[in-house]
């Protein structure tokens, strides 16, 4: 196992590109040798491995998508034979075939390395005890975290999901310091500790919390209700898992492990590389993964980059807070909305919380766009003329947001479902041919 020391996040960049050209080159020949799609792929190119010299050829490879993981379900992607594989993960397959990813046992050892970095930039160290309440199974978030943790050399109190109340009781009895879960689930434990009225007893101090997009404003949130400090992790199961990157103590951004994953911002129309700090989708490659590894994959989610040394120190390049993915941008009547940008918009107001639903129909030729919104229980009122006063005043926040008139529909708090897992923001109910 490659023992983990602060000073790889702190590499030169000269240092960094030429660990990432020696990984890229030997990771080509890699799969173009042992992977029937890579090799085809690369010769329809007119391309050999020897053509790519270090990380400035990057543009020469394919990439790859989702639907190639789907067309060689379930190992045509593996690039050793399955009795190498000690783990399989996938996805849940609910728009079709699932995803299948394949680890061996040195993939389990870095996959471990990098959630624990990502546990140390959130300030948890072996002295710490580690709540993991993100699912665990086929899905990577629970078993990734977990391992991290072990690693780490913490406790592990393997929760997972299914009842937060039981979850609330066992981090006051066992003195948890840490969390990590899904940024819509930690708001629903935050309102169950306030139902509950034991926030005193609580010694948190430090949660993780990804598999979904949030805003920095509802991590504002989450830190002032539970007097702690939340992070944002990022990965995705298709490169790993948990673990790609974390953002630091000071939350300009999360640092990406540049050592295992080869970064790249691209315009997701047409493909051509972005510079640093342009919004665009991000594309990653594998740098020493065995069991699966993925030349350009893109992940759809929509982010920048940024190569500037943070304040804490590290070099290694930042990305942004998601924007969301570009699989899950509505377009309404021509523009363009993302989830994020209602989030914003709720969250710079008093009155409402982050537990929104939004709900999209077509009328005819027409797309109505429609928002369900919790009122906070101290501003919710029987008063019909107050809430249609507070429904207009949100309504205009989200149209300043996205440039949209949307109808506002306000309901009583803790009527929208919560999810342990990620949260079901849209309804498209709209038909497409």
């Amino acid at each position: 196992m490659e023992i983990w020391n602060e000073a790889k996040e702190c590499m030169s960049r000269d240092q960094m590109t030429q660990l990432q050209s020696a990984r890229l080159k030997k990771a080509v020949t890699n799969v173009y040798h042992n992977v029937k799609f890579y090799r085809q792929k690369m010769q329809e190119m007119g391309l050999e491995p020897g053509d790519i010299k270090g990380i400035e050829d990057i543009n020469k490879l394919p990439f790859t998508t989702k639907a190639d993981l789907r067309d060689n379900y379930p190992f045509g992607l593996f690039a050793v034979p399955k009795t190498e594989i000690v783990r399989i993960h996938a996805s849940s397959g609910t728009t079709g075939k699932p995803t299948v990813v394949g680890y061996t046992r040195k993939d389990l050892d870095t996959w471990s390395e990098c959630v624990a970095r990502c546990l140390t930039m959130a300030g948890l160290g072996k002295d710490d005890i580690i709540q993991v309440a993100y699912g665990y199974g086929l899905f990577t978030g629970g078993l990734g975290a977990h391992y991290g943790v072990e690693n780490l050399g913490a406790t592990v109190v393997p929760m997972s999901t299914g009842n937060t109340k039981k979850l609330i009781n066992m981090m006051i009895d066992f003195e948890v310091t840490g969390l990590m879960c899904t940024p819509s689930y930690l708001m629903h434990i935050a309102e169950v500790i306030e139902e509950m009225g034991v926030k005193d007893q609580i010694k948190l101090k430090s949660t993780i919390n990804g598999a979904e997009p949030w805003t920095e404003a509802m991590r504002i949130q989450i830190e002032d209700r539970l007097n702690i400090k939340a992070f944002d992790i990022y990965g995705l199961s298709e490169l790993m898992g948990p673990g790609v990157a974390n953002d630091c103590e000071y939350h300009k951004g999360m640092h990406i492990f540049e050592d295992y994953f080869l970064p790249e911002i691209i315009d997701p129309n047409s493909k051509e590389s972005l510079e640093d700090n342009v919004t665009g989708e991000l594309v990653l490659t594998n740098l020493n993964k065995e069991g699966m590894p993925l030349l350009r994959y893109r992940t759809r989610d929509l982010t920048s980059i940024s190569h500037d040394v943070c304040d804490c120190g590290r070099t290694t390049a930042r990305l942004s807070r998601f924007k969301g993915r570009s699989d899950d941008m509505l377009i309404i009547r021509g523009v363009n909305v993302f989830p994020s940008q209602i989030e914003t918009a709720l969250l710079s107001l008093d009155e409402t919380t982050p537990n929104y639903q939004i709900i999209v129909d077509r009328v005819g030729s027409l797309d109505n766009l429609t928002v369900k919104v919790e009122v906070d229980e101290k501003f919710f009122s029987d008063e019909i003329r107050e809430l249609e006063k507070l429904e207009k005043k949100i309504a205009y926040a989200i149209q300043q947001m996205i440039g949209l008139a949307t109808k506002v529909k306000l309901v009583e708090p803790r009527s929208i479902e919560r999810s342990e897992g990620k949260a079901k923001r849209v309804i498209d109910n709209r038909k497409f041919d």
